[in-house]
């Protein structure tokens, strides 16, 4: 899975962060208000993100409404997962990860690991 470019980026953030579906023109609005941007570019790269799976959408009167096919945790975790498969070796990589990380971010992922260890043992 290759990361999100800029606007799509831009894009999904809104949509992930207001928790629910959303036309091109509410997207449009909201990033007007930071720098300009066609509405035109807004609903091509929404297409592109629905073409790539990234979105889902639907028809409410004339305009579609997107939302989000996973939540941007699901998102995260699979480049994360991507980004390890490229590499020979995935204990080194994992392990040098896990360096990098803070430790709450150390004791989140033992409680992560712990939970489903617990969830596979049921």
């Amino acid at each position: 899975m290759r990361r999100l470019g800029e606007l799509e980026a831009e894009i999904m953030d809104r949509l992930w962060s207001w928790g629910r579906p959303a036309t091109v023109r509410e997207i449009v609005d909201d990033l007007n208000r930071k720098r300009p941007v066609a509405y035109t570019t807004v609903m091509t790269v929404a297409d592109i993100l629905y073409n790539k799976g990234h979105l889902r959408r639907e028809k409410e009167r004339r305009a579609w409404v997107y939302q989000p096919t996973r939540s941007r945790e699901a998102y995260t975790a699979a480049l994360m997962h991507d980004a390890l498969g490229v590499s020979p070796d995935r204990s080194t990589a994992l392990a040098r990860f896990v360096e990098q990380i803070s430790p709450d971010e150390q004791e989140a992922l033992r409680q992560a690991l712990l939970a489903i260890d617990r969830a596979g043992e049921q």
